[in-house]
């Protein structure tokens, strides 16, 4: 039977076999608490402050030319990767009892991972939302 998962610091330190693995599992709880807070901040300005049908593109690129909230959302989608990733990393640790096909599935989790974050920021910051705007309603008015 295996044992219990630990619930508190000092029987995460007991059963921890690196102090990395005990930096992770302090993480989870801290980046946890911290999504919660900034996807609920998300959630109450776009469909509480404002009313969700009247978001547009307009909408989305002039908030996201705030340098604000270009901040706050790669907050946001820093923790949220890093916490999903780092908790798909312990369901491959748990599930998987080869340790060649871990070691693979945990390349493809970090290599697929990493992409998505790069895109993520660089949607995020790389583009000026008023020429991509443009580009958009050119290629929707010649269809």
């Amino acid at each position: 039977m295996a044992s219990p998962r630990p619930r508190t610091y000092a029987e995460a330190r007991e059963v921890s076999s690196s102090n990395s693995e005990l930096g992770w599992w302090v993480f989870m709880r801290i980046s946890g608490l911290l999504l919660v807070f900034l996807v609920f901040g998300h959630l109450w300005t776009n469909n509480i402050v404002i009313d969700p049908a009247t978001i547009d593109y307009d909408y989305v690129a002039s908030r996201l030319a705030q340098p604000g909230v270009r901040i706050y959302d790669t907050f946001l989608l820093f923790f949220a990767m890093l916490h999903g990733v780092n908790g798909l990393r312990y369901s491959i640790e748990d599930y998987t009892k080869r340790p060649g096909r871990r070691f693979w599935y945990k390349i493809l989790l970090y290599t697929v991972s990493a992409i998505i974050f790069v895109l993520g920021t660089m949607t995020l910051w790389a583009f000026t939302y008023q020429e991509m705007g443009d580009a958009v309603r050119a290629i929707g008015a010649t269809q």
